[in-house]
């Protein structure tokens, strides 16, 4: 009896069971769709509104009623924990789309065509790269001023040279390859090339590389809250929370450390699934 092929199951079934093969993975989507589902459900799953002041509840420790304790202005931590996945993970989404296909798509066209396209693209990439990027990242939520879509924004400006400079190399193998000589000699050329036969070999690593970021771009969110640039209050949010739960840390520590402790299991997560992924996408596991 032999076992079933990828083209005897539905794709969802099959990457399932890829999944499931590693513990890693399995562990760390486990642990993303937890936070995703608390999301997406938070005015089901909040016990109260995130941004009701009590100051006669300021400052509780955790309770019966407040699970998780009051902030300074009364606030319901749990609640507001739910709700912070949102705009933290609404950041990451918006970061997704707009830096690695920036990042992939001018890495290809440079590894391709090569000569002064290569140079003139690498050297604006080598430009963005010879800057710290969270430094930078500040300095332009600070000129467009702070707010979700712009701290997304300046987050994927400073962080798609990385796939670029991957993708470049990559392409340029795949250039010189006899797998793209014979697409070139059935007449398939220009975009149809790039984006149809190059593109699919360049994505997994891209992938892998996208889900080891992630982590990074969640405490890079997270600091941009801590400093005041991320969505504006009262919107719950993780980066913020922690910066109000400083105040008080050595009396009231539960105020910092249950958001900081949500930031470190979901970045957590993020790096499991992506050494996941790294086990998975590895042609000699199959």
């Amino acid at each position: 009896m032999t076992a079933l092929s990828s083209a005897d199951i539905s794709p969802a079934r099959w990457l399932l069971l890829r999944l499931l093969r590693s513990p890693s993975a399995t562990v760390g989507t486990a642990i993303i769709l937890t936070v995703l589902i608390m999301a997406l459900l938070a005015p089901w799953l909040a016990p109260y509104d995130p941004t009701l002041q009590e100051t006669a509840n300021r400052l509780m420790a955790p309770s019966p009623q407040h699970w998780l304790g009051t902030d300074a202005f009364g606030r319901d931590i749990l609640s507001r924990l739910i709700y912070g996945a949102r705009p933290t993970l609404l950041l990451v989404l918006f970061v997704v789309l707009l830096m690695a296909p920036v990042g992939i798509t001018i890495g290809v066209l440079a590894g391709y065509f090569g000569g002064l396209v290569e140079r003139g693209l690498m050297r604006v990439t080598d430009i963005v790269m010879s800057f710290p990027r969270l430094l930078l990242a500040f300095a332009f939520v600070a000129i467009m001023g702070p707010g979700l879509l712009n701290g997304a924004l300046a987050l994927a400006l400073t962080s798609w040279p990385a796939y670029a400079r991957q993708a470049r190399v990559e392409t340029a193998k795949l250039a010189r390859s006899d797998y793209l000589a014979a697409a070139e000699m059935v007449g398939i050329k220009g975009p149809r090339l790039l984006f149809g036969h190059i593109l699919p070999l360049v994505l997994p690593s891209a992938v892998i590389r996208l889900a080891l970021d992630l982590s990074g771009i969640i405490l890079a969110a997270a600091g941009l809250g801590f400093l005041g640039l991320g969505v504006r209050p009262p919107t719950a949010e993780w980066g913020s929370m922690v910066a109000e739960g400083t105040q008080v840390i050595f009396d009231q520590w539960w105020i910092a450390a249950t958001p900081g402790f949500a930031i470190l299991i979901t970045s957590f997560g993020f790096n499991l699934l992506a050494d996941g992924l790294r086990d998975l996408m590895d042609p000699r596991n199959d």
